[in-house]
């Protein structure tokens, strides 16, 4: 699973506002449109959370899957979120992260993302889906915090 998908795109806010609408899973099904479901499994005392059960419908895949988070993120908000497959019964690997930079006109964010499934795929077909996974997501996470 060498292979990730890469894109940024800049949101006109500041850094911590984009963390805010990043870490609040319980919102994910209100603007990310295949998110149906969000359980936080666990957090850290300092109220991040660690692990999150998602109920994904995206069509062709629909599947219930446990990430696990990491959090390197400075006071003002830039960093890295990411995650990592913990199970699934579609998914085999499911590994990514949001980069958060200061940016002149807000905050830079970069996606990454790299997939792997249960059920065989050519490997142009797989990116393929990455990419529009990662573009979805980059869109309406803008849409959110700049019509929040």
């Amino acid at each position: 699973m060498a292979d990730r998908t890469e894109s940024s795109i800049v949101i006109e806010a500041p850094p911590g506002t984009v963390l805010d609408v990043i870490a609040d899973f319980e919102a994910y099904p209100e603007w990310a449109n295949e998110v149906k479901r969000i359980t936080i499994l666990s957090e850290e005392g300092d109220g991040w959370a660690d692990r999150v059960e998602f109920t994904l419908d995206a069509g062709v895949l629909k599947d219930t899957y446990t990430l696990d988070y990491e959090w390197d993120i400075a006071d003002d908000g830039t960093g890295v979120v990411s995650w990592g497959l913990v199970k699934a019964s579609v998914l085999k690997a499911m590994d990514g992260s949001y980069t958060l930079a200061a940016d002149r006109a807000g905050t830079r964010v970069t996606y990454r993302l790299a997939v792997d499934l249960t059920i065989p795929m050519l490997g142009l077909l797989k990116r393929k889906a990455e990419k529009a996974i990662v573009d979805t997501a980059l869109k309406e996470l803008k849409k959110r915090v700049e019509e929040s």
